[in-house]
């Protein structure tokens, strides 16, 4: 196997490593230190036709796959991983859902503004009293002639309120299967519609430039040509969905994890201490040397996940596998960074204050660590 970059992929990786540090960094401290939304970052992002990369060019996108988002996405959380999960639940969990389930009138009608940037889209999957257990959705849309009628409740749900937030996809109980279970559909709902309600942005330990609310549907009426893939389908469309995004997130998390190498480094070379740089001593080479061992493995990892499916072999495994490990090889080396730099690691004018509070909800989101070890359980037969 060999998983050396092409030149193309080098390529775009470089002009989004250049981007991260030359617009994103110069801004989002005070985005994060105010909770603001950086609108200027994102268009910048639609224009590079970062939105667009994993989707085919005759639907508005770059005709790229989804290891060029992965790459993308690793890049741009060595900065800041507010405007990476912003470009990955845009992508993998707002427009990938229409692209992959949509009828050719939804493609049409969601997918140019979403591919360009222009629009951002989320996806209502989790629930105030569910969390981990998708199953247990409350949600309910009931059939009326030609609308559904929708009615519950969202929570954490990224990209849902912003300025340019088009719609947001929800999962909703439709009915009951023949077994008494239930069935379950995704609909889209669009910004503005009556009966939907997007609640004020959450109070967040991290990630706090990204946009995340808590939504209500109260009777709330969409046509009946809303419902996204067939009809009780939907418990498999967002198993699908999430395989991939855990792909994704581990790239993110990569990314966060060798951010606390760079400036890790960076300060280690600066901070003198005795009469000579911090970096001289042993115990901080070896940390820093251990940081750097534990993200290029989780590298490897998600490199491994998504060769996978874009081969179109099993990765269900290997994705969990890639979003336990480089999940908490994050909050490990953000931990370890904010140890190196001392006081000024608990001082937020230093991004690794950044990175320590925004790794923890990676072993979260995008199902939590234990969800993953029941994945790669069960996948191994147990």
């Amino acid at each position: 196997m060999d998983f050396r970059l092409t030149d193309e992929q080098a390529a775009l990786r470089n002009s989004v490593r250049d981007f991260a540090r030359e617009v994103v960094a110069p801004v989002i401290a005070e985005h994060y230190e105010q909770h603001t939304f950086p609108y200027e970052v994102i268009r910048q992002m639609g224009k590079m036709g970062l939105f667009g990369l994993p989707f085919g060019e005759e639907h508005g996108g770059m005709g790229g796959d989804y290891f060029a988002l992965c790459l993308a996405l690793e890049e741009i959380a060595r900065v800041d991983s507010s405007v990476a999960i912003t470009l990955e639940a845009a992508v993998s969990l707002g427009a990938m859902p229409v692209y992959r389930f949509g009828t050719e009138e939804q493609k049409a009608t969601w997918l140019p503004k979403l591919l360009s940037g222009e629009a951002l889209a989320g996806f209502g999957l989790t629930e105030p009293g569910t969390g981990s257990d998708a199953a247990g959705t409350l949600t309910r849309a009931v059939l009326d002639g030609d609308q559904w009628v929708i009615n519950g409740s969202k929570a954490f749900i990224t990209n849902s309120g912003t300025d340019i937030t088009a719609m947001v996809t929800v999962t909703a109980v439709t009915g009951t299967n023949p077994d008494g279970s239930k069935e379950l559909s995704t609909i889209i709902v669009p910004t503005g519609t009556p009966g939907f309600t997007v609640a004020p942005g959450y109070s967040k330990v991290g990630w706090t430039a990204s946009d995340t609310h808590e939504l209500t549907f109260d009777d709330c009426r969409v046509p009946a040509a809303n419902l996204l893939g067939a009809r009780g389908r939907g418990f498999a469309q967002f198993l699908r969905i999430l395989d991939e995004g855990r792909i994704a997130i581990a790239a993110l998390a990569v990314g966060l994890a060798q951010g606390c190498v760079d400036e890790s480094i960076k300060y280690a070379k600066e901070r003198h201490a005795f009469g000579r740089p911090i970096g001289a001593n042993q115990a901080i080479q070896f940390k820093i040397a251990d940081m750097e061992l534990k993200a290029h493995t989780a590298r490897l990892a998600y490199y491994d996940a998504a060769a996978r499916m874009l081969a179109g072999e099993p990765f269900k495994r290997q994705a969990a596998i890639a979003k336990l490990h480089a999940s908490t090889i994050a909050v490990d080396n953000a931990r370890e960074a904010t140890q190196i730099h001392g006081g000024y690691g608990f001082m937020n004018e230093y991004p690794v204050a950044r990175f320590w509070r925004d790794s923890k909800i990676l072993e979260i989101g995008e199902g939590t660590s234990e969800v993953q070890r029941m994945i790669i359980a069960r996948d191994l037969g147990l």
